[in-house]
């Protein structure tokens, strides 16, 4: 290797082989850790006790559960999607980016299947959502949502690891040469699948990235509308609209890329990455998030009058999600999600480690908070008065929620331990390019 390619390689590889990391780390993994444990609590009390502990019930038969499988879902989705354009555009950006782009969607996607499985009640029956020929001729019901999901869970977690662990394959051999340790050097050899580098490796590899990223962009948009449809299929008066796949989609990138933005920026500083993942990087970044953000105030804007021309059902559903009991969620989804944004039209914001930080969190938790207004919300409204009640999440749901978080950490924080979070060989060649021309 070259010495060009070493002072490249040096300072990601390091990091993933060192033997100390720091006690930030360590007190944010055990942070995290602790929500993990949470989670299996709550998931060994739902198997024992059933979804009786959750707060659902009629006409709230969808509650927390589904809330937080769609934010889930927006985020794969919308990281999934923006790392598979970088790679099919081959912009600079995604050597800074694409890595951890594509770690985000795989792991929220884990975090996403979570859901569906225990909101069935007796999740070790799951494998009734297959389409599978079984032996006492009860087929799944393909008009279930629960079938539905089963095919964009499934499919997205194949496709999206597919991209993640194809674009590591090269890193991974860098990893095995420069590692100290036997027992190291072995595990990263294994995954490497005996990667050397000769011509033919790089032919197959850049056709197989590329593949897999083509696949990307039909299968995410796809399985967001499935998501989508879950709803406007429904006769809920407030979910019965086409607009929603559009709204899911384009509120899921704007989640993606706050998330990103989010992980670019504690990155960059935390790893002292900011060779790799420079200033024109982040605000290249923020200008993306920002303009997700305009196109989510859009749609909100659409929501609106796409009610005033609908029936008086759909017109009192809207205006009870604008003016009712749970008013303060829809706004408060505005606020965070569209106006909040707006603070990166400054240059000085998007370059700040405070600011992008604070807008990722408000991006993400505005985007929640809009998937509670439109499920809480919908289902609050019947066509019968005397059903209609508040829904309150129970501890159980709370629990379960904060450990897909501590889940969806710990899993980022030991991908930050153990693999490159910047593409080493997409940045030598970038600057051998460069130095080149």
């Amino acid at each position: 290797m070259s010495s060009e390619a070493i002072a490249v390689t040096t300072p990601v590889a390091e990091v993933p082989l060192s033997r100390r990391f720091g006690r930030v780390w360590w007190c944010a993994l055990v942070v995290s850790g602790g929500l993990v444990l949470l989670l299996g609590y709550t998931l060994v009390s739902v198997t024992i006790l059933g979804v009786g502990i959750w707060g659902v019930n009629i006409p709230f038969v969808w509650g927390f559960d589904l809330i937080n499988y769609a934010w889930w879902i927006g985020i794969a989705n919308g990281a999934s999607l923006f790392a598979a354009i970088l790679v099919l555009r081959r912009h600079d950006l995604r050597t800074a980016v694409n890595r951890f782009a594509e770690g985000v969607a795989f792991f929220a996607v884990i975090c996403a299947g979570i859901f569906p499985i225990f909101h069935l009640g007796r999740p070790w029956l799951f494998y009734w959502t297959f389409p599978y020929p079984a032996t006492f001729e009860v087929w799944p019901q393909f008009r279930s949502t629960l079938t539905w999901d089963f095919w964009a869970i499934s499919t997205h977690a194949i496709v999206t690891s597919l991209l993640w662990y194809v674009g590591l394959i090269p890193d991974l051999a860098t990893l095995r040469d420069r590692a100290r340790r036997k027992s190291v050097q072995r595990i990263y050899g294994i995954f490497a699948l005996g990667w050397r580098g000769s011509v033919r490796h790089w032919a197959y590899h850049q056709r197989a990235y590329r593949l897999v990223a083509i696949l990307v962009l039909p299968l995410i948009l796809i399985m967001q509308s499935t998501v989508a449809f879950e709803f406007a299929v429904t006769l809920v008066p407030d979910w019965h609209e086409t607009r929603q796949p559009l709204h899911f989609v384009a509120t899921g990138l704007a989640q993606g890329l706050s998330i990103v933005l989010l992980v670019a920026v504690l990155l960059r500083s935390g790893l002292r990455l900011g060779r790799y993942i420079d200033e024109e990087d982040i605000d290249l970044l923020g200008k993306l998030v920002l303009a997700s953000a305009i196109v989510s105030g859009y749609l909100f804007l659409d929501e609106v009058i796409a009610a005033l021309l609908a029936e008086r059902m759909a017109q009192e559903a809207m205006l009870n999600r604008m003016t009712g009991d749970y008013a303060g969620l829809y706004w408060t989804a505005i606020v965070y999600s569209v106006l909040i944004p707006q603070l990166l039209w400054f240059k000085a914001a998007r370059n700040s480690t405070i600011a992008g930080v604070f807008v990722g969190l408000s991006i993400g938790v505005g985007i929640w908070f809009d998937r509670f207004s439109i499920i809480v919300g919908g289902l609050q409204t019947d066509y019968l008065p005397s059903i209609s009640r508040n829904y309150q999440p129970t501890l159980a749901e709370t629990g379960l929620f904060l450990g897909t978080i501590g889940l969806f950490a710990a899993l980022l924080l030991l991908f930050v331990r153990f693999l490159p979070v910047v593409s080493m060989f997409e940045t030598r060649h970038d600057e051998h390019l460069e130095k080149s021309s």
